[in-house]
């Protein structure tokens, strides 16, 4: 018997990871890079929908995977409201809501819609999405943000930082929801979360800019200097959103989102290169350092994941500077594709019902 075939679909800002799980062996696994100049071609990231979307079913035909036998195609979490943690089958209010942007712009809006418009072509298969960015479950004290017309909210990589924290509670054997953990997903955008035994308690919202800045996303920006950019009337709202969001950090400071690049020149000696690179570590240690106090220092372990996590000297800058909190350890790329697949296969097998997006 061959089992359940998943395809997953995660759009992320600079690339698209596409699998085909057969049961919960991966038997085909492509990440497609997408350059600063091939995705500023579109004025809206949900515009880029049919061009992501052939992208991943030529790739699928190239590798001659049958598409018919798919019995659930499950996308990347988006932008959609707050909701608790799991797996929804998408519908039209998921659908409308992901098209809308009701929370705004990011590529994880996506999935949920390449994965509903793929299934319905398909004669057995149903779309769904699981653990969205907006996995909200923020302690009350850190929704304040200082003014009552504002509120902190809760916006970052549920679906690794989950999926990673389930797979080190195996390595220490213990469980996830008995551990006190500071996850920190670096990619081309950085989240990073306070894991109080087993909820997300604090996190920065790594979408508007707040916390570490990254590849391509400015971070936190020095208030008063943010406000008087805005009225100097040089710059456009939708100028200076893609300030924030698309052309910041390491694109506004070195022109490339390529993280890699950067490291490799780093290491060549351009000193300019290396500043930028260990600022973005010293901001990312600084995050760990302030969740360290929001869990009153009880700190069972600091887990850096995502694929920036593959560079050493990044690493080891971040490390040098929170290794005294509580040991520090390294799952470097993304889990994602599996955690995806596992939910899903979970749902077709009948071991958890899919909720419903209302």
């Amino acid at each position: 018997m061959e089992g359940h075939r998943v395809l997953a679909i995660n759009p992320g800002s600079t690339s698209t990871k596409v699998a085909v799980y057969q049961n919960e062996k991966s038997i085909f696994l492509k990440t497609i890079r997408h350059s600063a100049e091939e995705i500023s071609k579109y004025d809206r990231i949900v515009d880029q929908f049919e061009f992501r979307k052939e992208i991943i079913l030529n790739e699928l035909i190239q590798d001659d995977i049958t598409t018919e036998k798919i019995e659930a195609v499950v996308g990347r979490g988006g932008l959609i409201k707050p909701i608790e943690s799991g797996i929804y089958e998408v519908n039209e209010k998921l659908l409308n809501d992901l098209k809308e942007e009701i929370l705004g712009e990011h590529a994880s809006n996506l999935g949920g819609l390449i994965a509903y418009d793929i299934a319905k072509a398909l004669p057995n298969a149903k779309a769904y999405i699981a653990d969205p960015v907006v996995v909200d479950e923020l302690q009350d004290v850190a929704r304040i943000a200082g003014h009552p017309k504002f509120e902190r909210i809760s916006i970052f990589h549920a679906l690794n930082q989950k999926a990673i924290a389930r797979t080190h509670a195996k390595v220490v054997n213990k469980d996830y929801e008995d551990l006190n953990l500071i996850i920190a997903h670096l990619g081309g955008g950085i989240s990073v979360g306070a894991h109080r035994k087993g909820e997300v308690i604090d996190v920065n919202n790594a979408l508007d800019g707040e916390g570490p800045f990254s590849p391509e996303r400015s971070g936190t920006l020095p208030n008063g200097q943010l406000v008087e950019l805005c009225f100097k009337g040089d710059y456009t709202k939708k100028e200076i959103k893609k300030m924030l969001n698309g052309e910041g950090g390491m694109v506004a400071y070195l022109g490339t989102n390529d993280a890699y690049s950067v490291e490799l020149k780093a290491k060549d000696g351009d000193e300019q290169a290396k500043l930028i690179q260990d600022a973005m570590a010293y901001q990312i240690a600084k995050e760990i350092g302030s969740l360290a106090a929001v869990l009153k220092g009880n700190v069972d372990g600091i887990l850096i994941t995502g694929g920036i996590a593959h560079n050493p000297d990044l690493i080891e800058y971040i490390k040098d500077m929170v290794s005294f909190i509580a040991p520090v350890s390294v799952y470097p790329g993304e889990d994602e594709m599996k955690a995806l697949a596992v939910n899903a296969l979970l749902v077709l097998k009948g071991e958890i019902k899919c909720k419903e997006y209302k």
